[in-house]
């Protein structure tokens, strides 16, 4: 069975282990305050899950999930990952992470950030438009009428495709950006971010997005 390596377990990690092991994959999932603070989760998870350090989450996973805040992303283990596809749900809030000047600029994006730390992996975006509740609670079978979508998008296309993949196992169609020059059109504070859409609304909010904000 797959396993799902994630570093990071706030909201969104918690709830994408939470649907992960549901759906049968194996999860090991670590953050930076160390495996016993994650005891409680484990318990709640099963015995599908079990708790690491974030660089054995990295090291256990076929592929990673990375949710973290934007400011620590260097911290990232370049190493373990190599090779490795990773999912990128990483948001930028200034408040939080400090002014990144080629953020306000619109000269990078987040996913690209990443993408250049983790230059041996090949980083797709995913689950960053998404509040971290819906993510266990608003998916629906493949073909349901006006079925959520989500987006992603990646240099690499197998790890685009993982995307697509997943959020079909999760309940959600998928509308792929293109590159990760692209993604910051599903960035905080854009008409696609954090609201229920569906695959065509999801398409004319990202085509619309503003660059700057």
């Amino acid at each position: 069975m797959t396993t799902i390596g994630i570093i990071g377990a706030g909201h969104i990690g918690s709830q994408v282990a939470r649907k992960a092991v549901e759906l049968g994959y194996d999860v090991v999932i670590g953050n930076s305050r160390g495996p016993e603070t994650l005891a409680g989760l484990v318990a709640e998870l099963g015995p599908r899950a079990r708790a690491g350090t974030s660089a054995e989450a990295a090291a256990a996973g076929d592929f990673a999930v990375v949710t973290i805040p934007l400011k620590n992303y260097r911290e990232l283990p370049a190493d373990l990952l190599e090779g490795k596809i990773v999912i990128d749900t990483l948001n930028y809030y200034w408040e939080r992470d400090g002014h990144v000047a080629a953020l306000d600029e619109g000269l990078a994006t987040t996913s690209g950030l990443v993408q250049e730390h983790l230059a041996g992996s090949r980083v797709a975006k995913g689950f960053n438009h998404i509040a971290a509740p819906d993510i266990t609670t608003a998916g629906a079978p493949s073909g349901t009428e006006n079925r959520r979508a989500l987006a992603t998008a990646s240099d690499h296309a197998d790890a685009a495709d993982l995307v697509t993949r997943l959020y079909d196992e999760f309940g959600f169609d998928t509308v792929n950006i293109g590159p990760l020059s692209e993604s910051w059109r599903v960035e905080r504070d854009r008409p696609a971010y954090v609201v229920r859409q569906n695959a065509v609304e999801l398409a004319a909010n990202l085509a619309k997005a503003p660059r700057i904000i």
